[in-house]
């Protein structure tokens, strides 16, 4: 395993960040009800937390997508698990870890768009824009990042390191 990675965002940042998203993202809404739709495995932490910061009706769905293998984007992404809600006539939120090079949300944009839903948005803990391969659209963002290779809160390393408390660089 590797080194405990540096710290970059704090356990007590991302909690008043996500506080903040939660109100910014029910102004939008208003009453109306919001599908968060997490991306697995990254976003179910983040997600946990940011439901519950958002007042109001709120359902949980989840979409399953593979893309990396150890630091590395692969360039090709693969739905592992499609969400069994039926999203037709809803506003969708994307729920995302990170946004990198935009490939893979490019993606889930793209398959969930065929699906006739009344709204499409994204949030995003951290965002990556020096990386990207394709633009796409973040609604709402945690926070932006350098481009370095981060784990923690949800974001791993060979499934390693999903459990911290905070977000840190991994030097490996």
């Amino acid at each position: 395993m590797p080194d405990q990675p540096r710290v970059l965002i704090d356990e007590e940042r991302i909690a008043a960040r996500i506080t903040e998203l939660g109100k910014e993202i029910r102004a939008v809404y208003g009453d109306e009800t919001v599908v968060c739709v997490g991306i697995l495995k990254g976003s179910f932490l983040f997600m946990a937390d940011l439901i519950r910061k958002i007042e109001g009706p709120v359902q949980c769905a989840f979409l399953g997508v593979a893309s990396y293998e150890g630091t590395k984007s692969t360039g090709v992404v693969r739905i592992t698990h499609d969400t069994r809600l039926k999203l037709e006539e809803h506003h969708v939120l994307v729920v995302e870890d990170i946004v990198d090079t935009g490939l893979t949300l490019d993606y889930i944009l793209r398959i969930l768009g065929q699906r006739k839903l009344k709204s499409l948005r994204v949030c995003a803990l951290l965002d990556k824009p020096s990386r990207r391969k394709t633009e796409v659209l973040v609604d709402f963002v945690g926070f932006e990042i350098p481009p370095e290779f981060v784990i923690g809160y949800g974001l791993d390393l060979d499934e390693y390191w999903r459990n911290l408390p905070y977000v840190g660089i991994y030097d490996g």
